[in-house]
């Protein structure tokens, strides 16, 4: 921890004022994780630590993304009516299951979800639809579990949300990271606040994350590793660049935005778990939560509302 003292990760976490774990949740995995078993093992730590749970359901056996939504296996090349189905089945057997506190319908769906069943382009009308379907059984089992449509960056969200206006949902979440989604915070604030004004939901960054070196801690290629990368001269990479975008982050969600609820960080864990010479490890580690040594770093402090 910030005083060099060994102390599990979620006590940490909680201690620093974090007070919500974002799980993803994939159908069938193949290799086990990010799947029913290990998710509802964990959320029931978390739960037993004082955290809320935030599900993050990709409607998918891997990763969904705005450049892959791709159906499970096991719905694979069915009917339409049957993937209708499907997904009211396994949103009812998420929910009742797992209790989220705020849940996803999809991550990152920019071009839909399911594709090509849900293409929000070229299969609207089904797009809609299998929204509503997911939206209609959480609301069935819970009227307090906050339901979130998650879009990654600035770019075209306003047109997004736009085709979502009859959909019954609360939370607009947005992924925001410099490397992708551009470098002004300004315009960042902009787009956010006129999200939330227009269309009176919460406003949530649900991912960002900074780096606190360009340095590596494995042979695994980091994601952000070049100043062209950063923010600059505001934020250069190191711990108190890192804290200081997030304090930014913070404020902009928090100050600027009308309906602006908070901010996650993604990827806190993810140091270099594999040792120094790590293949296939973490491309992440330069900017989790904790430096090379494992030891809490200065930005943990941002998160707690003061």
């Amino acid at each position: 921890n910030e005083n060099k003292i060994e102390e599990s990760f979620l006590s940490i976490l909680k201690r620093n004022g974090v007070n919500t774990i974002r799980l993803r949740i994939w159908v069938n995995p193949g290799n086990n994780h990010s799947g029913y078993d290990e998710v509802k093992i964990f959320a029931g730590k978390l739960r037993i630590s004082g955290f809320k749970i935030w599900l993050s359901v990709h409607y998918s056996d891997t990763w969904a993304d705005p450049g892959k939504q791709t159906p499970p296996a096991l719905w694979s090349g069915i009917s339409y009516s049957a993937l209708k189905d499907s997904v009211q089945k396994y949103t009812k057997f998420v929910m009742e299951n797992l209790k989220p506190d705020i849940i996803q319908i999809g991550n990152e769906i920019n071009p839909g979800f399911l594709l090509p069943y849900g293409n929000r382009f070229t299969q609207h009308s089904q797009y809609l639809e299998l929204l509503n379907t997911a939206s209609s059984e959480i609301r069935k089992y819970s009227s307090a579990t906050k339901i979130m449509i998650h879009y990654a960056g600035i770019s075209g969200s306003k047109d997004f949300f736009i085709q979502l206006r009859n959909l019954d949902y609360d939370m607009i979440g947005i992924s925001y990271y410099p490397l992708w989604h551009g470098k002004d915070l300004n315009e960042v604030g902009i787009i956010l606040n006129d999200l939330g004004a227009t269309f009176q939901k919460e406003v949530l960054i649900a991912e960002t994350a900074y780096p606190f070196t360009l340095g590596w801690n494995d042979w695994t290629h980091n994601i952000v590793g070049l100043e062209e990368q950063l923010i600059l001269p505001e934020y250069p990479a190191t711990p108190k660049g890192q804290q200081d975008f997030i304090a930014a982050i913070k404020k902009l969600i928090t100050t600027e935005v009308e309906n602006g609820t908070g901010f996650c960080y993604w990827g806190a864990e993810l140091i270099a778990w594999k040792g120094e010479r790590g293949e296939n490890a973490s491309p992440w580690e330069n900017q989790a939560l904790f430096d090379f040594q494992n030891l809490a770093l200065p930005v943990l402090s941002e998160f707690k509302i003061k």
